[in-house]
C-alpha cells in the first residue's frame, strides 16, 4: 500500500524502488532498483541449520542503525502460533530482535544469509528471547516466483487437518500413536478428494518424510508447484496404504469461515439423547443445512450441553455433530443409535463442525455427571 518506496544503503546512498511483487503469506516483496556498485550478501542453506547454531542479526532495532545481535538458533521448522503463516516453517531464535529488526538478515558465522529477521514473542513489545525468522530458502523461492510471474503459487491438497491427536483420539480411533496428520474434512471435488483421501485419515509421511504433527505438512505441500504429483502414506483402519495425490492451487481456495449456526428455539425439534454424555440434540432442515454449507445427508445440531465430560472435551451449544467416528449422522435418532453402541469405558470419537472448521473431539463418558 506504500505510495513511495526508498531503499537506502549503508553507504548512505539512496534510490527509488519499485515494487514487483509481494506475497503476504511469506511476508516477502521483490523491489527493484537501478544502480552501479551494489553490495550483496552471500545466501546459505536454511535447510542445514541446527539448534544450537551461532546466528547473527543485523538491523535498525529502534532506529539505531547497523545495530549487530547474535544468538543461537533455538528451533527450526517451528509453527509461528501468533501469525496466520501456516506455510513458513519459522527459526526461532534467542537473537535480540527489536523494532527495526524486521526485515534486517540473519546470518550463519560464514556471513551468509539464512533467514530475514520477522517477528517476536513479546508480552511487554520489547525482546524477549524468543524471535523468528523466515527461512532463506523459502524466501527466494517467493523471489523466484514474483521475478517470473508476478505472484507465488502453491500447491494445495484440499483438506482440513485436525489440530492436533490427542491421546484420548488415537484411542478411540483406535491409532498406533498421536504422530501424523489427521483429516478432519476432505473438500469435494478437490485433489485429496479425487485421490480417495478419507476423513479419519492420518497422513503419516509424505514423498518419503515422516510427519510428526499438523504444521509439518502445509510447509512441505506449500513449497511444491500445483500440479506436481505427490506420494502419502495414509493410515485407515489400522492399516497403511499409499496414494498419489495431483496438488491443486491454493489460489483462490482458501476456505471462508462458514456461518455460525444459531441455536433456535424450537422445543418440539429437540430431543434428551439417551446416553450418557449429557447432550441435547436438534434436527436441521434443508435450509440450515444449506446455510450453514453441511451436505443434505448429514449434521446434527447441539442444542445444550448437560454432561460435564462433553463440556470439558470442549463440545458447545451450536456445534453440529456431522459423524460418530467414520459413520456420518443426519438426525437426532441417527446420532442416538451410535452412541447407544458405546460399551462402558469406551471413548466416542465425534466429528464436530463449528462456524467453518471441522475437528474430532474425543469424549469419554467415565465420571460423566450432569450439571444441575
Amino acid at each position: 500500500g506504500a505510495d513511495k518506496i526508498t531503499v537506502k544503503l549503508s553507504d548512505r546512498r539512496e534510490f527509488k524502488a519499485t515494487l514487483v511483487g509481494s506475497d503476504q503469506q511469506s511476508d516477502v516483496a521483490l523491489l527493484r532498483i537501478e544502480g552501479k556498485g551494489l553490495p550483496a550478501l552471500r545466501t546459505g542453506n536454511s535447510n542445514q541449520l541446527k539448534p544450537g547454531q551461532w546466528v547473527v542479526a543485523i538491523g535498525s532495532p529502534f532506529g539505531l542503525e547497523h545495530s549487530v545481535t547474535a544468538g543461537i538458533v533455538s528451533a527450526v521448522g517451528r509453527n509461528n502460533p501468533y501469525a496466520d503463516q501456516r506455510y513458513v516453517p519459522f527459526i526461532q531464535t534467542d537473537v535480540a530482535i527489536n523494532r527495526g529488526n524486521s526485515g534486517g538478515p540473519l546470518l550463519n558465522t560464514s556471513g551468509e544469509v539464512v533467514g530475514i529477521n520477522s517477528q517476536i514473542f513479546s508480552n511487554s513489545g520489547g525482546y524477549m528471547g524468543v524471535s523468528f525468522a523466515i527461512p532463506i530458502d523459502v524466501a527466494m523461492n517467493a523471489v523466484q516466483q514474483l521475478r517470473a510471474i508476478g505472484k507465488v503459487r502453491r500447491g494445495m491438497l484440499g483438506i482440513q487437518m485436525q489440530d492436533a491427536i490427542t491421546p484420548e483420539i488415537a484411542l478411540a480411533a483406535n491409532l498406533p500413536d498421536t504422530t501424523g496428520v489427521m483429516i478432519a474434512e476432505v473438500i469435494a471435488g478437490g485433489p485429496a478428494d479425487k485421490a480417495g483421501l478419507q476423513r479419519g485419515d492420518v497422513i503419516r509421511s509424505i514423498e518419503g518424510k515422516k510427519l510428526n504433527e499438523r504444521s509439518d505438512l502445509p510447509p512441505i505441500v506449500g513449497a511444491m508447484a500445483p500440479g506436481t504429483r505427490v506420494s502419502l502414506t495414509v493410515l485407515r483402519d489400522g492399516r497403511e496404504r499409499d496414494l498419489d495425490v495431483m496438488l491443486g492451487s491454493l489460489e483462490g481456495n482458501i476456505a471462508e469461515a462458514a456461518p455460525t449456526y444459531r441455536e433456535r428455539r424450537r422445543n418440539a425439534d429437540r430431543t434428551q439423547l439417551a446416553d450418557s454424555l449429557g447432550l441435547v440434540g436438534e434436527n436441521l432442515d434443508a435450509d440450515d443445512r444449506r446455510r450453514l454449507g453441511v451436505e443434505p445427508d448429514e449434521g446434527v445440531g447441539i442444542a445444550s450441553v448437560q454432561g460435564m465430560a462433553a463440556r470439558q472435551a470442549g463440545i458447545r451449544p451450536g456445534d453440529i455433530v456431522l459423524a460418530v467416528g467414520n459413520v456420518t449422522v443426519d438426525s437426532v435418532k441417527a446420532l442416538e443409535h451410535e452412541l447407544t453402541k458405546m460399551k462402558a469405558g469406551d471413548t466416542a470419537m465425534l466429528l464436530v463442525r463449528r462456524g467453518g472448521n471441522t475437528q474430532y473431539v474425543a469424549v469419554s463418558p467415565r465420571g460423566n455427571a450432569e450439571e444441575k
